[in-house]
């Protein structure tokens, strides 16, 4: 696999690639991990890129004044 763009992986490395970074998807024992996975499926369906879905999610815990005048 040559990396992780959408561009350069099938619908299948990018399923492996979030299982992988996630780790044990499967233990909803404590609910840690309830919906986490929802989150990476346009990433899966090759909508978005990882870069875009984690600039969203972090998006909702940065303030302004941590950006130092960008927006």
């Amino acid at each position: 696999m040559a990396g992780f763009l959408i561009k350069d992986t099938t619908r299948e490395e990018r399923e492996q690639i979030v299982a992988d970074s996630l780790g044990n998807i499967d233990a909803y024992c404590d609910g840690c991990m309830c919906g986490i996975t929802e989150m990476y499926q346009d990433y899966i369906d090759g909508k978005k890129e990882l870069r875009e879905i984690n600039m969203e999610f972090n998006a909702r815990y940065v303030r302004d004044e941590d950006m130092d005048g960008r927006k």
